[in-house]
């Protein structure tokens, strides 16, 4: 669809979603939408599985800087929320620069290539700001996702699961201070998998096999932690857990999920609670405040 609709009436200036794979950016959109926006949706190519019917929307390819900034002024973008997961990292080739980030080419491929996803992101959030946009956080637009502190259903951790959190938080902090991922499981106090670029589902599938092949006791049920990095930006790929990543965690055989209070994101909290407690399942909210670690 190509750019229509009238400039929102919202006097932050009109917002516009850059869309990657999953839910959060569908969400984004009819939140900015409930709030009188009528934000543009900028699809990106091979990543963006979502239909976002009844907005406006344009396919962009990843690295195409060239045609997201003209989008941006064309559409009278003001500010940019980043959503939705990313697959993989644009190519060299796929890059089209503006004539401004034609000079810096060359260190956007190398953190392309070398770099973890935070630098990255730092990265991106630089060069949208260049084109005379304000990047913010999905939180601004949609606070109601933020994870509380506490449990959020009927299922309490007990004693030995509020142990294998600690130990997963610590897990988790190590892996983030790397800029490797923000997801850590563990197991009868053993850290039985970290976070990769594979993605969170795709480590609890992992563990679901490690325990079907008998690598990890079927006796101990064990959690999933997740956590912002220490130095993240919490503009950009905050922490996000939904129906898919209980039903996954369900799979592996585990008890639970902590995800950190405040920086993280839960879709569909009504759905996820009652399906946690029907699996007898917990999910909690963490706080780890500003001296350490804690546990709800």
């Amino acid at each position: 669809m190509a750019v229509a609709g009238t400039p929102s009436l919202a006097p932050e200036g009109r917002l516009a979603i850059i869309a990657g794979r999953g839910q959060l950016p569908v969400y984004l959109a009819e939140a900015a939408r409930r709030a009188g926006e009528q934000p543009l949706i900028l699809a990106l190519k091979n990543e963006a599985d979502q239909r976002f019917e009844g907005f406006d929307v344009v396919r962009v390819g990843i690295g195409d800087l060239a045609q997201i900034q003209s989008l941006l002024r064309v559409g009278g973008i003001v500010r940019v929320v980043m959503s939705g997961g990313v697959s993989r990292r644009p190519e060299w080739r796929d890059i089209k620069p503006t004539f401004k980030t034609l000079i810096k080419i060359p260190s956007v491929v190398r953190t392309l290539m070398s770099s973890g996803d935070d630098a990255v992101l730092q990265m991106v959030i630089k060069l949208i700001e260049a084109m005379g946009c304000h990047v913010i956080g999905a939180q601004e637009i949609a606070p109601g996702l933020l994870a509380k502190t506490g449990v959020l259903g009927s299922v309490v951790p007990g004693d030995d699961d509020l142990r294998d959190i600690e130990k997963a938080v610590e897990a988790a902090e190590m892996l983030g201070r790397l800029d490797i991922g923000q997801g850590a499981v563990c197991v009868g106090g053993r850290v039985v998998a970290l976070e990769g670029v594979e993605g969170t589902d795709q480590m609890l599938q992992r563990v679901a096999e490690l325990r079907a092949a008998g690598r990890i006791s079927s006796r101990r049920r064990g959690v999933l932690v997740k956590l912002c990095k220490p130095q993240q930006d919490m503009r950009a790929d905050l922490p996000t857990i939904g129906l898919s990543t209980l039903e996954n965690a369900r799979k592996a055989g585990l008890a639970g999920i902590a995800v950190e209070a405040g920086r993280a994101l839960v879709l569909d909290e009504t759905q996820l609670v009652a399906a946690a407690d029907a699996a007898d399942m917990f999910v909690t909210g963490i706080d780890l405040g500003l001296e350490g670690r804690g546990a709800a």
